[in-house]
């Protein structure tokens, strides 16, 4: 007797896993994360995986810019504010979707005052046996997300020159408005991954 073959429909497509490196543009030494996130995660998902793995606190606006289409939160009613691009819904719409192919590069602005910018380029694009993988990972990266509020990556850079300066007449207050130690070289990849299990 001849065994049943499953149809297209039945058969599950592999899942994938999509292999990104996150940098922060205009950091020097580069910022920068290498994260494993599935495919069909949505924008609106990864903003948080990129808050988590940066360091960022979630405090600020943030946007997606894919071949000039914006994505954001709808939250935010970013359309409202009479600019002519139309903002689409981050929360619907899947990675997989706009990124189809490795080396597909994604630009993520987070707090539009500040402006800090992320270059995210799709190294590798990893098929899977079951598209029931879904672990979110950070693999690598380098250095320490910047402080919240600090003015961009150009006060950024200001600060670490204050902060190697004890004589600076701003280290003191500089200090102090950090709270505590700051170490721009620190990452603490196990300390990430713990997060993104709770995540």
């Amino acid at each position: 007797m001849k065994k049943p073959t499953k149809s297209k429909s039945a058969v599950k497509e592999p899942g994938k896993t999509y292999q990104l490196k996150i940098e922060l543009e205009g950091s020097s030494p580069p910022i920068w994360r290498r994260v494993l996130v599935p495919g069909n995660i949505s924008l609106g998902r990864l903003h948080a995986v990129i808050q988590l793995v940066m360091g960022w606190e979630n405090a600020h606006l943030h946007q997606f810019i894919i071949d000039k289409q914006f994505y954001s939160d709808p939250a935010f009613k970013l359309n409202e504010d009479g600019g002519a691009q139309r903002v689409l819904n981050e929360k619907k719409t899947l990675l997989a979707d706009i990124a189809r192919r490795a080396g597909k590069v994604l630009v993520y602005e987070y707090d539009f005052g500040d402006s800090w910018t992320h270059r995210i380029k799709v190294e590798k694009i990893l098929k899977h046996e079951s598209s029931a993988k879904s672990a979110v990972e950070c693999v690598d990266g380098a250095r320490a997300c910047p402080p919240e509020d600090c003015g961009g990556i150009w006060g950024y850079q200001d600060m670490l020159q204050v902060l190697k300066d004890p004589t600076h007449e701003e280290h003191e207050s500089t200090l102090e408005w950090l709270g505590e130690a700051f170490d721009p070289e620190a990452l603490n990849l196990e300390k990430i991954n713990t997060f993104l299990k709770r995540f």
